[in-house]
């Protein structure tokens, strides 16, 4: 409520700084209009942001996708906290989004939330690996509505991917990786 979201829904988040084509929003949007009592905030900015406005509209969907431009990260972490699932699914359509790390996966991670992401080879392992979320096959934006519906109805296993997201944050941050850092400057001192 303090964040102005209705608290009798459930919260999708997809941030990001480079929300643009093949990214798998398009199909994100789409999705919605097969789910109910859902909402999906899309924060942040990229190439298609307007398209993804005019999909939202055509679509008739608009109260159910939430636009909210790019935020200091402090106040990003109140939305991504308050959300039920956090979504990264890009497209395997180049090297740079195959073999992509995003930066948002590890930010749901740590604020505890479960995640549904595309099948790319480094997201794949962290997921996992930690045992965080969901893998997704398809993106059909039926596929897509019928994976994160099956999701969001099983509570205990949101909740079993919600504790799994404590030991990887403990695992997965930057004073971990920067004793590895350290080491690789160290081999060429």
């Amino acid at each position: 409520k303090e964040l102005g979201l209705d608290d009798n829904k459930k919260i999708l988040i997809l941030q990001g700084a480079g929300i643009n084509i093949d990214r798998g929003v398009e199909e994100l949007v789409e999705a919605m209009q097969y789910l109910e009592n859902t909402i999906l905030l899309i924060i942040g900015n990229g190439d298609v942001i307007n398209n993804l406005k005019e999909l939202a509209k055509k679509l008739d969907i608009q109260s159910k996708v939430i636009f909210i431009n790019r935020i200091p990260y402090h106040e990003l972490l109140h939305f991504t906290a308050n959300a039920d699932l956090g979504i990264s699914i890009d497209k395997d359509t180049n090297l740079n989004y195959r073999f992509s790390l995003p930066n948002k996966l590890f930010d749901y991670i740590n604020a505890g939330i479960p995640v549904l992401v595309s099948d790319l080879p480094e997201v794949n392992k962290i997921v996992k690996n930690y045992n965080v979320g969901e893998i997704l096959n398809s993106h059909n934006p039926k596929d897509i509505a019928e994976k994160i519906n099956k999701l969001l109805a099983n509570k205990e296993l949101l909740d079993f991917y919600k504790n799994n997201t404590i030991k990887a944050s403990d695992d997965l941050c930057w004073e971990n990786e920067e004793k590895e850092l350290l080491k690789v400057y160290n081999l060429y001192n």
